[in-house]
Order: structure tokens, then C-alpha cells, then sequence
């Protein structure tokens, strides 16, 4: 779905999370950044995806990793999302989409013989220096720290 590959350089944006805390590319740099995008807090695949992030958050501090979620939930969705679930990550509530049309991952999707559009489940592993390293399109969502981690 996305056009962005390894190597490309990640698109500068500015995202809002859970708490009302503003997070843009350069606040990482000199970190690696783990930026997943989710269609719709509190769902099956969705909890399956964060919960499996959360229950490996160590190994990923211990590589230089942060984790950024993003959907176009709202703030309030998010924030239930980050506390049921004990989330140690922020969660972007890009209601207005900026975040998720710079990544290119929204689009038409099927879903039992309906046509819409969403959020294409898609995760982008940035270097230290902001270039896309990894484009995960094939989201395993109960092994997807394996996935980036391997």
C-alpha cells in the first residue's frame, strides 16, 4: 500500500497523543523508532498487535528502540486503549489523518465483501538518522516483536 521503502527517507510529521504531548521525527533522532499503525483501538488484532509490543518493551529499550502507535482513533480512545492494556508507548490520535497519509497506509481495504477505506496495518522500523530501515506490511499480530526484533 505505502509508496515509502527501505532506504527512503522517513516523512517528517507531527502527531498528537493520548495525553495531548506533540511528537514529530526529530524527537527521536538518535534513536531507533518503531512507528505502527493500527486500524481501530481496543479491536482483537489490534490489542494482539500492542500487547505483544508491550510484553517485549525491554528487549526493545535495550536495542535503542521507541515505540510510537498511531491510528485515527480519538485522544480519548487512545488514552482507554493505553491504560486497559498498561501501554509503556504513547498512542497518536491522528484523527485528521496527517500522520497516516504521510506514511501512505491509508486506502481501500475489503472486509466480508464491503469496500472502504482504512488503515492498512503497516509498520515502520527508522533509523538513528531517520531513514526507513524496515517496511512491515505482512503484520503478524501476536509475533510482530519477533517480527521487528529477528
Amino acid at each position: 500500500m505505502t509508496t515509502l521503502l527501505k532506504g527512503d527517507q522517513a516523512p517528517e510529521f507531527l502527531g498528537i497523543d493520548q495525553d495531548g504531548n506533540e511528537h514529530k521525527l526529530a524527537d527521536y533522532k538518535g534513536k531507533k523508532l518503531v512507528v505502527f499503525f493500527y486500524p481501530k483501538a481496543s479491536t482483537p488484532g489490534c490489542t494482539a498487535e500492542a500487547c505483544d509490543l508491550r510484553d517485549n518493551f525491554e528487549r526493545f529499550q535495550a536495542n535503542n528502540f521507541a515505540l510510537l502507535g498511531v491510528s485515527a482513533d480519538t485522544p480519548k480512545a487512545q488514552l482507554k486503549f493505553k491504560e486497559k492494556f498498561n501501554f509503556p508507548f504513547p498512542l497518536l490520535a491522528d484523527e485528521d489523518k496527517s500522520v497516516i497519509k504521510a506514511f501512505g497506509v491509508w486506502g481501500p481495504k475489503k472486509f466480508m465483501g464491503k469496500e472502504y477505506d482504512g488503515i492498512h496495518r503497516t509498520t515502520f522500523v527508522i533509523d538513528e538518522n531517520g531513514i526507513i530501515d524496515e517496511v512491515i506490511s505482512e503484520v503478524k499480530t501476536k509475533e510482530h516483536a519477533a517480527q521487528i526484533l529477528k
